[in-house]
């Protein structure tokens, strides 16, 4: 069931230098983990938003609708302002505990210092001039935000504003200005908890999209040009809720399935069809994906996992003996993790450079 906890700790950014996906041995014996740098022109300003709906009620846990939102964007300098840590400290906790019992195979709590993890984002950076693309992701089912961190810095440092989604009570964790909120999920959903898990995200896009112009970066951002992108379920949400609204012009679907609804689906705008040679849904997702318009791209040696930071992040824990071959070709299969993050920066920022330039 979900737990509803009180802040123990208010949110804390810490700063430190780490360029290269690199682990290393912490103090206590705990592995330290590195993600991989951004590759675009400019550094990256992050801030985390919290967001309210008072008109919906909380599938979950009950009382009105929240989201925390990460919010990525070019910066004019980053001088002097902090790097931001992955996950908050109580966070980090939560995601200790709940890792392995999401995606079993991960390390067990105590094996790696999932708080010392830092992003390449810089907290409050004043944003670079000048409207941008706007880029909404939703992440997979079980999952936080903040594992869709490296290819969110990497599109924000070529030049977008990207707003990663959280979305409480399936998220493994997420803290909020009210508590600490953990999932609902452990295991696969049956399917009426995984129709409520999509229903109620695409409500959370649409909050997204209908709260944009409130948001602290709105003079950066061109209302004109959004996109929308998510992995798995997050995958299957963005490209249903862009179905019912005409302010998204693209979307990348990363493996998420498409057939939760019995009406066909027709997405008269630029789709991406993005998926893993390694997934073992590959049948229901081809089966799914069949008759809808987009265009079809194939990430090879890889599996489903390979498209958040697990990509980057799960060989580095299996070189350290943290976790087995096994669970390394279930979670992100065998390909070269540096190619494969390549590759799906580029199939992604290609996309969205081509269809909301």
């Amino acid at each position: 069931m979900t737990s509803r906890r009180t802040l123990l700790k208010g949110t804390l950014f810490g700063s430190a230098a780490a360029l290269l996906p690199t682990a290393a041995s912490a103090s206590g014996g705990r592995s330290v983990l590195r993600l991989p740098a951004p590759v675009g022109p400019y550094p990256v300003g992050m801030r985390r938003v919290h967001l309210v709906d008072p008109s919906r009620t909380d599938p979950w846990v009950g009382g009105p609708r929240e989201l925390m939102l990460t919010v990525l964007y070019p910066a004019r300098s980053v001088r002097g302002f902090p790097r931001a840590p992955q996950l908050t400290p109580a966070e980090a906790g939560e995601f200790a505990e709940y890792a392995p019992r999401v995606h079993p195979g991960l390390p067990e709590p105590g094996a790696v210092d999932w708080g010392a993890v830092l992003t390449h984002g810089y907290v409050g950076a004043p944003p670079l001039p000048g409207r941008r693309p706007v880029l909404v992701y939703s992440p997979g089912g079980g999952d936080s935000r903040t594992l869709g961190t490296s290819l969110a810095e990497d599109l924000a440092s070529h030049g977008r504003v990207v707003v990663l989604v959280d979305h409480p009570g399936d998220a493994s964790q997420v803290e909020l200005p009210t508590g600490m909120r953990t999932t609902v999920l452990i295991g696969p959903p049956d399917p009426a908890t995984f129709r409520t898990m999509v229903d109620t995200r695409i409500e959370d896009l649409r909050l997204v999209l209908d709260r944009l112009g409130d948001l602290p970066l709105a003079p950066v951002m061109d209302s004109s040009r959004i996109g929308m992108y998510g992995h798995s379920a997050g995958g299957t949400a963005a490209v249903y809720a862009a179905r019912g609204d005409r302010r998204v012009g693209a979307v990348v679907n990363l493996e998420g399935y498409l057939d939760l609804y019995p009406t066909p689906v027709v997405l008269d705008r630029p789709l991406l069809l993005f998926r893993t040679d390694g997934f073992d849904g590959a049948a229901r997702v081809d089966s799914s994906w069949a008759g809808v318009p987009g265009h079809r791209r194939l990430l090879p040696h890889a599996n489903h996992w390979a498209f958040t930071d697990y990509g980057s992040l799960v060989p580095r824990l299996r070189t350290s003996g943290l976790v087995t071959a096994a669970a390394r070709t279930a979670l992100v299969g065998t390909g070269d993790p540096v190619a494969t993050l390549a590759e799906v920066r580029r199939r992604v920022g290609t996309f969205f450079a081509r269809r909301l330039s």
